[in-house]
């Protein structure tokens, strides 16, 4: 006999098959693209989905929307995040929560979870200007020209019930503060192997916590504009990639290096990956934000700005 936990392992694992075939072609680039050994992926990481592993039972849709190659890189390289000290709210999946009442989580320690036990969720683009699948991408809309040619670029975006920066400080004003919050933490794969980095801020894309930066951070324009004179920042937000992501309290802007803030963290490995290009192609919601998919990054890569 089999008991009703077992039995629920066993529908939730066929609920995984069913939809990782039915999601073979799942559009990328707003073209239909076949998955790659789908079948082959399913069967190798079925006995990883039997145990529930953190991290582990979103790879074979991630392989059966992306491809195997890029399904399991983009499970590999989901950044640990580090959340600054005495924030709450963590990145949910928006179709099931949008209010801080279900979107923070505890101040300390490793968070994988909400307080109301959902689960902390990024959601996936994939860009792959890479030869073999480059004029499908361009013919979708996609820029991969110039310095994006021969690359491949992942997504990830967080969700956040509201932005909060330095809420009560009469010198920042209510504009800081607004309903819904897009952030996203960037790969790009070179030719060479090697990975970059970078996170959003405010109006464009950090690598470090420099003096300046956390004044762009907060909305400070002067401060900002100062950092931009200077050039204190990296090319565009780039640098070597860290497997970091380190969370500003309050306003979600994001860098990826530097000492943590905070003892309040989740290991990559522990963020539900969602991917997005089918959501995007048939969701209506709206939102206070841009969100990801009306974005110029989303179809430009190398864009500076986050708006």
């Amino acid at each position: 006999m089999v008991s009703a936990r077992g039995q629920g392992t066993v529908e939730w694992i066929g609920v995984v098959c069913v939809l990782s075939l039915v999601l073979v072609g799942v559009p990328a680039f707003g073209v239909w693209v076949p998955g790659v050994d789908v079948g082959r992926a399913i069967a190798q990481r079925i006995l990883c989905a039997v145990a529930l592993a953190d991290g582990c039972g979103d790879e074979p849709l991630l392989i059966a929307t992306y491809g195997d190659e890029i399904g399991r890189l983009v499970r590999r390289h989901m950044p640990t995040i580090g959340f600054e000290a005495g924030s709450r709210a963590v990145p949910i999946d928006y179709r099931r929560c949008r209010e801080t009442s279900c979107g923070d989580a505890p101040r300390d320690g490793l968070v994988h979870r909400t307080d109301e036990r959902l689960p902390i969720t990024a959601f996936v683009h994939v860009v792959d200007c890479r030869a073999p699948v480059r004029e499908a991408a361009e013919a979708a809309g996609v820029d991969c020209s110039a310095e994006r040619a021969g690359r491949l670029y992942v997504q990830y975006w967080l969700f956040y019930a509201n932005s909060a920066t330095l809420r009560g400080v009469p010198i920042v004003g209510e504009e800081a503060e607004h309903k819904d919050d897009w952030e996203s933490v960037q790969l790009r794969v070179n030719p060479d192997g090697s990975i970059d980095q970078r996170a959003s801020s405010h109006d464009g894309y950090n690598y470090s916590l420099q003096d300046f930066d956390w004044g762009s951070d907060a909305g400070i324009d002067v401060l900002k504009d100062l950092a931009e004179e200077l050039d204190v920042r990296h090319p565009n937000g780039w640098g070597p990639e860290t497997g970091l992501l380190l969370v500003s309290g309050g306003s979600h802007a994001g860098n990826v290096t530097g000492e943590p803030r905070g003892t309040r963290f989740i290991p990559g490995r522990r963020v539900h990956l969602i991917p997005l290009e089918p959501i995007a192609a048939h969701d209506h919601a709206t939102f206070a934000v841009v969100p990801p998919w009306l974005k110029e990054v989303w179809r430009d890569p190398e864009a500076e700005g986050t708006g």
